[in-house]
């Protein structure tokens, strides 16, 4: 207490009065503290013990939490291992898939090489198609003559079947012609007189009329006309003029 807030006192007992009353007071305020302060000790205990009770609580759900990040940390451990492993996988397959690419890039070229000499080949082959169409048509051509030509030829060929046929059925004729020549040539040796002019007219016309009086020739041909000439003794000659389809021969037999 400040010595200067105590009054002075006119007499003993109003001091003791004035102390007694500062006594009461205090005694007061201290019951009042003391209350307070029992109060407060009770408020305490009791937020001691709720403060107890939320510690017991919080260090369980640390212990919880603890046990749940230990968890995670091994889940997250777990995690980290097959995250190295699938980007270890992923890494490879990356890699078998960029070899791949480019195996595939290569190929893919290749074949775009290989296309471009296809292209080139089947122009190259349809320039030779061209080339042997216009080669075949031209053959074809040349052989469509040759088959004209080797059919005009066999015709050509059959005609001289035919004529060496006539040739040879002429020189039977021919020769039936000079034996009857020879006949009257005897005969006329027999007669005593010389042969005139005349009777050598009469000689080639009777041989004339002789051949004319012999077989027709083949068909498709003709004779035009067959006489016989002599030049010299023993020495004479039959001209024959056969028509065929395609020309006119002349013959000339020595009989």
């Amino acid at each position: 207490m400040d010595t200067e807030m105590i009054p002075k006192f006119s007499s003993k007992d109003e001091e003791v009065d004035y102390w007694k009353t500062q006594a009461l007071k205090y005694k007061k305020s201290c019951q009042d503290a003391q209350e307070e302060l029992q109060e407060f000790q009770e408020g305490s205990r009791e937020l001691e013990a709720e403060l107890e009770a939320q510690l017991s609580q919080a260090e369980h759900r640390l212990r919880d939490l603890q046990a749940e990040n230990e968890r995670l940390k091994n889940e997250v451990s777990n995690y980290k291992e097959k995250l190295e492993q699938q980007y270890a996988q992923s890494y490879k397959q990356i890699s078998m898939l960029e070899d791949d690419l480019s195996q595939t890039r290569s190929i893919k070229e290749q074949l775009h090489k290989y296309v471009r000499e296809l292209e080139q080949a089947n122009d190259d082959l349809e320039r030779a198609k061209r080339a042997t169409i216009v080669s075949l048509e031209d053959f074809e051509s040349r052989l469509n003559q040759a088959i004209e030509r080797n059919a005009f030829l066999e015709s050509e060929l059959d005609e001289k079947e035919s004529l060496l046929v006539s040739v040879q059925r002429l020189k039977d004729e021919a020769r039936d012609l000079r034996q009857e020549l020879a006949v009257r040539e005897r005969t006329a040796d027999r007669m005593s007189a010389p042969s005139s002019p005349t009777s050598d007219i009469d000689k080639t016309d009777s041989a004339v009329q002789a051949s004319l009086s012999l077989p027709a020739t083949p068909v498709g041909k003709s004779i035009e006309h067959a006489f016989i000439s002599q030049k010299g003794k023993g020495q004479s000659y039959v001209y024959f003029c056969i028509y065929t389809a395609q020309k006119k021969v002349y013959f000339l037999i020595r009989v």
